[in-house]
């Protein structure tokens, strides 16, 4: 029998432990089968159950004695005899999202964060579903869930789906577990949450927060490259201003050159040095604010009806607006961010600003050097840009009306998502102008801690000087900033 672990199963779970989870769930700190939980996990389940039941008992329960949505007032006692039950046509209705088939990596992580939920109490979901979830995620069976249907009020079908493919209706994508009961009333609360959501927010959130440490890195060794002046990162400066995320960047920023004394190249550096601090705080401070509003709501008894002691209760807790804000949020501070990177390679690629030939060509006369690498700059630029497009400025009614708002969280995590892809390889532009820069003299190169990345890269890197296809070099670029 599964055992429960208390990482799983208490408060606390964050989003890197979900991230960490869907990467590597055999060796990550999120265990579900070997760490024994004290006492008994299901039992906040087991009173929620019974809760529900009577409620049922006294009266009306959405979901479970009516329909759903626009059909809320419809008996489910005055319906014609069917011989399946509620809660199985309820999962069939709802699961038709389509469309491609997420990763297994967001389908692991959606089963790990739904079960945290279900085992915080409050759903009403029958605990030998819970526990026949918590049996999936240690077999590793991983169940086909489809990209299309959420709006951020619920991941209604692909939580439908996985409902199906517990209860043994629809086929795992790999792996196997057996068939769970379901019980009637499981099918609302199980698909009341939007843990899909979740899930890819919490990937993307926890990728991209790396993504904008290696960001500051690459900076710091491109302000090798171009002689820039430390004046702008001096602890002086942040602390005549109440702003602690840019304040953190600076010393993070001078931690990473430290080193021996040296003249810059300007008295004053461009932006794309210069303000670093200041526009990478708003990036890390958003970041921050997502990790927090995920933290929430993966830990959130958001379902509706929600089984309180004493009472079970009707709200509007699935709708993830404040989720939607967050990351559309950090989307919009990464784009300036990113426009700084791309500054800073028009500056490594300026004989004006380095010294060194224009597109750092080392060949015969009217060598391009790494002209284009500035064009596939601009294009993942523009397309970052219209990643951050905001989802919260839009309206969906639904419902025959009864469902008037949507908060789209589910489109800002994907897009969220996308950013996540496009970082390392907008970055690795500027990482392989800086090092070619810095292997044409490499008496810019002191000994600080930003050395290292520089040593990393000079080995990934094929020290090619003459015009040669650069893609690889970018790839493999973006390989070590996803690796830092």
């Amino acid at each position: 029998m599964t055992r429960i672990s208390r990482h799983v199963a208490e408060p606390g779970l964050r989003p890197a432990d979900v991230a960490a989870y869907a990467a590597a769930p055999a060796t990550s700190a999120v265990e579900v089968s070997l760490q024994a939980h004290d006492g008994d996990a299901l039992a906040p389940a087991r009173r929620a159950r019974a809760g529900l039941d009577a409620a049922r008992a006294e009266g009306a329960v959405y979901g479970l004695t009516t329909g759903v949505g626009a059909l809320r007032h419809v008996s489910i006692e005055a319906e014609v005899a069917d011989t399946d039950s509620h809660a199985l046509r309820l999962w069939r209705s709802h699961a038709g999202g389509f469309g491609p088939e997420v990763s297994d990596e967001v389908a692991r992580a959606t089963m790990l964060v739904r079960l945290h939920q279900l085992l915080r109490g409050g759903s009403g979901v029958d605990a030998a579903l819970v526990r026949a979830l918590a049996d999936a995620l240690v077999a590793g069976a991983v169940p086909r869930l489809h990209l299309y249907g959420g709006v951020g009020t619920a991941d209604l079908t692909a939580l439908s789906e996985l409902g199906l493919t517990l209860a043994g209706e629809l086929p795992w994508r790999s792996g196997s577990a057996p068939a769970a009961p379901v019980a009637e009333g499981d099918a609302l609360p199980f698909a009341s949450s939007n843990a899909l959501t979740i899930a890819v927010g919490s990937i993307a959130v926890t990728g991209i927060s790396a993504l904008a440490r290696a960001a500051e890195e690459t900076a710091a060794l491109s302000h090798l490259a171009l002689r820039g002046s430390l004046q702008a990162y001096d602890a002086r400066v942040h602390a005549a201003k109440d702003d602690p995320y840019a304040a953190g960047v600076a010393a993070r920023l001078s931690a990473l050159l430290a080193g021996p004394e040296r003249e810059s190249a300007r008295l004053q550096d461009p932006f794309g040095l210069r303000t670093v601090p200041q526009v990478h705080s708003a990036w890390e401070e958003s970041l921050v604010a997502a990790d927090r509003v995920l933290a929430a709501e993966i830990g959130a008894g958001a379902e509706n009806p929600l089984v309180v002691e004493g009472a079970t209760l009707h709200h509007g807790q699935f709708l993830t607006q404040r989720l939607a804000a967050a990351l559309d949020a950090v989307r919009a501070a990464a784009v300036p961010a990113l426009t700084l990177s791309t500054a800073r390679l028009a500056a490594l690629l300026d004989p004006a600003l380095t010294g060194l030939p224009a597109f750092l060509a080392d060949g015969p006369a009217g060598s391009s050097g790494l002209m284009i690498v500035e064009y596939v700059a601009a294009d993942l630029l523009a397309r970052v840009r219209a990643s951050a497009t905001p989802v919260t400025g839009g309206r969906t009614v639904v419902s025959l009306g009864l469902e008037e708002h949507a908060s789209h969280s589910t489109q800002a995590a994907w897009a969220s998502h996308d950013l996540l892809g496009l970082l390392p390889d907008l970055l690795a532009c500027e990482l392989v102008a800086a090092v070619r820069a810095l292997r044409l003299d490499p008496s810019r190169l002191v000994d600080c801690p930003v050395r290292e990345l520089f040593d990393r890269a000079d080995a990934a890197l094929p020290d090619v000087r003459r015009d040669h296809v650069v893609g690889p070099e970018l790839d493999a670029a973006a390989d070590l900033l996803r690796n830092l």
